[in-house]
């Protein structure tokens, strides 16, 4: 589906970027390269050390279609606020600078979107694992069959499906309304993952949603100081501030008496829990041993803790094992459980990425 530029976009693709020289090219040729042509790329150079600014100025020379900011650094959250500001599409959609999409991605989203006058539209993605020197990965797919949800409570409903899939986390794999957007003065808030509030915010009363079952978007792991592999000191504290931000939206939808939706929410917490676990064990924690155990013994003795694990219903062997020590209130058994996790996640890429995928 090609679109002529009018004097407004259909669609504004807003990527942020931080010290990701060797990524950032791929990521913008990869939306210059979309089947349609009706969009604005609004690319932010968040104040990077490296050569990220001048890669995208070279990017950006010859194609009126991309405007591209170079403030000083302020984190992804004003950098995302930064081009929505500026954003003139009736469509938003977001990117990460270190990931790319395949030539169909915005055409497959747009094209439900006005045939249906959707309010959102989420799309399966894959996550990309890399590992070893020669550009090994191992592929996750996370999907779900194209739907169309007309109504709030179809949607409300269908969601504890949408969030096990992951779907309904990040911003990147969605279109969003921008005049929606507006309405309810949503932007992202300078907060450690500033992305899932902002999804929250914008499906608590969100009306008619459709789900693409293709996934052009590929989720790439593989920088050693990605968010997702470091220590992260408030890491614990930030999953109980998640999980009490999911309780409220079920309770907001009446949702909160429904079993489906509730052992999603439970089992959800109680999965991040064994993560906090991990993450207290990694070797780049300071804390003392018997601190560390002290830690742990308190996350797992939590009548938050106890009752999500009550009610969780693990898909696999492997992650039934996994909750034992916290359902026994084993503190020592998952302190060596968490320092295993971490052994396996700092030596041996592909292995944790499989074993997660499958948990």
């Amino acid at each position: 589906m090609t679109h002529v530029l009018r004097g407004y976009p259909l669609v504004s693709v807003i990527l942020p970027a931080y010290n990701v020289e060797g990524f950032v090219q791929r990521a913008i040729e990869s939306i210059q390269r979309q089947s349609m042509d009706d969009f604005e790329l609004l690319v932010v150079d968040d104040g990077s050390t490296d050569r990220t600014g001048d890669i995208i100025r070279q990017c950006t020379r010859h194609d009126l279609r991309i405007v591209d900011y170079h403030p000083t650094n302020g984190g992804a959250p004003k950098a995302r606020n930064l081009a929505l500001d500026h954003a003139r599409g009736k469509y938003v959609y977001f990117m990460d600078a270190d990931d790319w999409a395949e030539r169909e991605l915005l055409e497959s989203l747009v094209e439900p979107a006005e045939s249906s006058t959707l309010d959102l539209v989420v799309e399966g993605f894959h996550i990309d694992t890399y590992y070893g020197k020669n550009g090994e990965y191992t592929t996750e797919l996370k999907s779900r069959p194209t739907a169309i949800y007309p109504t709030q409570h179809e949607f409300r409903v269908a969601a504890a499906e949408l969030f096990d899939q992951n779907l309904l986390y990040p911003p990147w794999n969605k279109l969003f309304v921008r005049e929606r957007i507006e309405r309810l003065g949503l932007r992202f808030r300078d907060t450690f993952m500033d992305d899932f509030p902002f999804v929250l915010d914008y499906i608590r009363d969100v009306e008619r949603v459709g789900v693409v079952e293709e996934a052009y978007y590929h989720f790439i792991r593989q920088r050693e100081d990605s968010e997702t592999a470091r220590w992260r000191p408030g890491m614990y504290e930030k999953r109980e501030e998640e999980h009490g931000w999911m309780l409220d939206l079920y309770h907001y939808w009446q949702l909160d008496g429904d079993p489906t939706s509730m052992e999603m929410v439970h089992r959800r917490y109680i999965e991040r829990l064994v993560g906090c676990i991990e993450n207290v064990c990694n070797p780049a924690c300071d804390l003392p041993p018997r601190e560390k155990l002290a830690l742990i013994d308190q996350m797992i003795s939590s009548d938050r803790a106890q009752l999500a694990v009550a009610l969780a219903k693990p898909r696999s062997r492997m992650m039934k094992t996994m909750l034992l020590p916290i359902k026994t209130k084993n503190a020592r058994m998952a302190y060596r459980e968490g320092q295993i996790i971490s052994f396996v996640k700092s030596h041996n890429t592909k292995v944790f990425a499989t074993l997660k995928a499958r948990r």
